[in-house]
């Protein structure tokens, strides 16, 4: 007797956890979304037909459908409300990401009493901390509203029942990697209990019209933990950066369906809670009478926002064989190669042998290239222990062949410094429009912009940069 072959509804199959990909057989890693560990046998599908079913609600011309139940409700948080493109959608879902300690429940806190009001109750739905600790923290914060609801929960079932008891028009839930379904097999925070937690409580937000805020865990890489399908279902992702140590919190969006992906909210995180800052550009800065050797200023732009900050340097004698390069809040590559051409462009020889320290003021982190002049002039004013003039911007970016590039927003960035009351700016060619009363010099190469450096200190005599107003 012939042995039975196998059908295809007898063999295995196996799917990635993490992004659905499917095989039949068992992988280490997958190869769609390259995680490793996250392909599991699951079983091969039964091939089923589906009928088509009533209609509940007709297709109409997107002429005729009604925008105005997408009309965005403010937060309270006006810096929160310019990341999320004006407020809170009915019916959204956002997922707030950030490191532990960042700040991220403190924020939520001060949303969760901010936007409440009579016609609208707030649910707080925490997983991680009990009912009294979430009261002394909003003691602390003066985050107190008779419409905002408080509930310490991580049953999935008990969520959707204080849903159906409180009907809020927001619900906050932190986290969701400490909700927990009963009818799904796993620890919380697993890969199906976060998918299953997320879904439902999106289904209810849709159903409600109701605004959800969940707050989700990152990994040790920064990313957000989970699968990466948890992204894809909600409307709008936040990350909420900033280093422990500093004063300064950024909320930048990631994705948004009701806005622009490219707007930075700025706060400010102290004793007293947190609070938001419309004019940051003041933590960045150290006023001085005098100026002092080894800083200047330059304007970044976080997402739209431009924000002048301070670069510093400075160079000692080292006394090992192998001198020290030591950064903060700037890219060690980019610094780097600031040095390489400061030494062959611009002919600073003694920058190779001694300890070069640079950071930026205020915990901001300088990652574009629109920072490269200000850390080279920062790095030649330090080791000639010259001060660059007072109330000078440097923007621009800069090649390995000395050349000073063109750089995004040059205009906005000019606006923003004349603003703060900066009267001269170092810039690549063509920078637009300048401000009423600001000299602006175009320099073409890092030569032009080593001229700024009193003349006894220099080496080389470039020629005149152009000067406009």
């Amino acid at each position: 007797m012939a042995a039975r072959t196998k059908t295809t509804k007898d063999r295995p199959s196996y799917r990635c956890t993490e992004c659905g990909w499917q095989t039949a057989k068992w992988l280490g890693r997958c190869p769609e979304c390259q995680a490793w560990g996250t392909v599991e046998e699951y079983g091969a599908p039964a091939v089923r037909t589906t009928a088509p079913g009533r209609v509940v609600t007709s297709a109409l011309p997107i002429g005729q459908v009604d925008g105005r139940q997408a009309t965005a409700r403010s937060t309270g948080v006006p810096e929160l409300d310019r990341v999320l493109g004006g407020g809170l959608v009915p019916g959204a879902v956002v997922l707030l990401a950030g490191e532990p300690g960042v700040g991220k429940s403190t924020l939520l806190l001060d949303v969760a009493a901010k936007a409440a009001s009579e016609e609208h109750r707030t649910l707080y739905v925490t997983g991680e901390e009990s009912a009294s600790q979430v009261r002394l923290r909003a003691d602390r914060i003066n985050a107190l509203h008779d419409q905002l609801y408080l509930a310490a929960e991580t049953d999935l079932s008990a969520v959707l029942g204080h849903l159906d008891e409180v009907k809020p028009s927001l619900l906050i839930l932190d986290s969701v990697q400490t909700v927990a379904s009963p009818e799904i097999d796993g620890a919380p925070g697993g890969m199906a209990q976060v998918r299953e937690v997320a879904g439902a409580l999106i289904r209810a937000s849709k159903e409600r019209g109701m605004s959800t805020l969940l707050v989700g865990h990152v990994t040790k890489d920064g990313a957000i933990a989970g699968p990466r399908l948890l992204e894809h279902l909600v409307d709008v992702v936040l990350h909420f950066e900033g280093d422990r140590h500093a004063r300064l919190r950024l909320v930048r969006g990631v994705k948004n369906r009701y806005g622009a992906t490219d707007e930075v909210g700025c706060f400010e995180l102290h004793d007293e809670g947190i609070t938001g800052l419309a004019d940051p550009s003041g933590l960045f800065l150290t006023r001085r009478d005098e100026p002092v050797p080894g800083t200047c200023l330059t304007v970044t732009l976080e997402g739209r926002r431009p924000l002048v900050a301070e670069v510093q340097a400075l160079t000692v004698d080292s006394q090992i064989p192998s001198p020290r390069r030591t950064t903060s809040g700037l890219e060690t590559s980019r610094v780097s190669m600031m040095l390489a051409v400061l030494e062959q462009r611009g002919r600073i020889s003694a920058l190779g042998k001694r300890d070069i320290y640079s950071a930026t003021v205020g915990g901001v982190k300088l990652s574009e290239p629109a920072a490269d002049l200000a850390v080279a002039l920062a790095l030649a004013s330090a080791a000639s222990d010259t001060p660059l003039p007072k109330n000078l911007v440097a923007i621009g970016e800069v090649g390995l062949a000395g050349e000073v590039r063109r750089v995004t927003g040059v205009q906005r960035r000019l606006a923003e410094a004349h603003r703060l009351g900066f009267t001269h700016a170092l810039v690549p060619g063509d920078p637009g429009k300048i401000p009423p009363g600001m000299k602006v010099l175009e320099v073409a190469d890092i030569g032009d912009a080593l001229r700024v450096l009193p003349r006894s200190r220099r080496r080389e005599a470039p020629r005149e940069p152009e000067e406009r107003r």
